[in-house]
């Protein structure tokens, strides 16, 4: 089943830490970013099957409290297709910039 796991963290420094953390823990794919406060919160999306996504999420969380604070967490199996349009969208100006 399909899944999309999301960590938002304190920081662009631990952002870069948690993606790292979760690319090389399980087998998921990157699917964009989110920057508010000027980069003081960073989310993080990442989508795969429930168990990779799970595994990854967890490894965000405890890269994360190693170098900086996780905020929230997520993993979402079977998402309802308007989420999925949404990160679309933000995965798209993500690339464009």
């Amino acid at each position: 089943m399909f899944a999309i796991g999301i960590v938002e963290v304190s920081g662009y420094v631990t952002s870069v830490e948690v993606l790292d953390a979760m690319l090389k823990t399980a087998n998921v794919e990157f699917v964009t970013s989110e920057k508010k406060l000027g980069g003081r919160l960073v989310t993080i999306v990442v989508k795969g099957n429930v168990s990779a996504v799970t595994a990854a999420v967890e490894m965000g969380k405890e890269s994360a409290d190693k170098v900086g604070k996780t905020v929230a967490s997520a993993v979402i199996p079977n998402p309802h297709e308007e989420l999925i349009k949404i990160l679309n969208i933000s995965a798209k100006k993500y690339n464009n910039k």
